[in-house]
């Protein structure tokens, strides 16, 4: 048989039309057999609320209604992320009391040379730990930048001063060209302890 195969063409022919046949059958099996299952019952979940539907867009449609109904969302589960530690010569800045003052810079921009020259005044202001972080090592302050809001660079962030009924360190974030007069502004702000007032319009 083999010897027929590899030498008339003719039954190489007739091979090749049977395989031909073969395929065609499977091929048109399988499009049956979506055909058929796309006629059946189909869900879809859209924010959590599931529904069913003839086709997949009525199942959408019907699971959109029923959230337009008022169902409840059922929200999706973050992803756990590795929890990311501050580096330990802030942690130490900030539990001696100090206040902790963190610029972010990129490296090349041209108002971010200018703010990193301007914040040079956080090394002459007394009981201030000042740190310039460029800002692919951002992800590393995640527990600080993400508190206060850091969306852009260059950004100054300046922490309140650790005590001891303070909870939860807060801080500010202040974005852009700084003078010297608004850096050392910033940190007088931070360490201010007296009364204050709230404002109404």
């Amino acid at each position: 048989m083999r010897e027929q195969l590899n030498n008339n063409p003719a039954i190489q022919i007739g091979a090749v039309a049977v395989l031909l046949v073969v395929g065609a059958i499977f091929l048109m099996t399988k499009m049956g057999g979506g055909e058929e299952s796309s006629e059946g019952e189909v869900s879809a979940t859209v924010n959590g609320v599931a529904a069913t539907g003839a086709t997949p867009g009525e199942a959408v449609e019907g699971a959109v209604e029923t959230l337009e109904a008022g169902a409840e969302p059922v929200p999706a589960a973050p992803a756990a992320l590795p929890p990311v530690k501050t580096p330990e010569n802030v942690v130490r800045a900030f539990d001696s009391g100090a206040t902790v003052a963190l610029l972010f810079v990129r490296d090349g921009g041209i108002d971010d040379r200018i703010v990193r020259d301007t914040a040079s005044i956080l090394t002459s202001l007394p009981n201030v730990a000042s740190f310039v972080v460029p800002a692919d090592e951002i992800a590393r302050y995640t527990s600080i930048t993400s508190g206060v809001g850091v969306d852009r660079v260059p950004a100054l962030v300046v922490l309140t001063p650790k005590r001891a009924d303070q909870g939860v360190p807060t801080g500010s974030v202040h974005y852009g060209y700084q003078t010297p007069a608004s850096v050392r502004q910033a940190i007088i702000d931070a360490g201010y302890e007296g009364p204050t007032l709230d404002y109404h319009p």
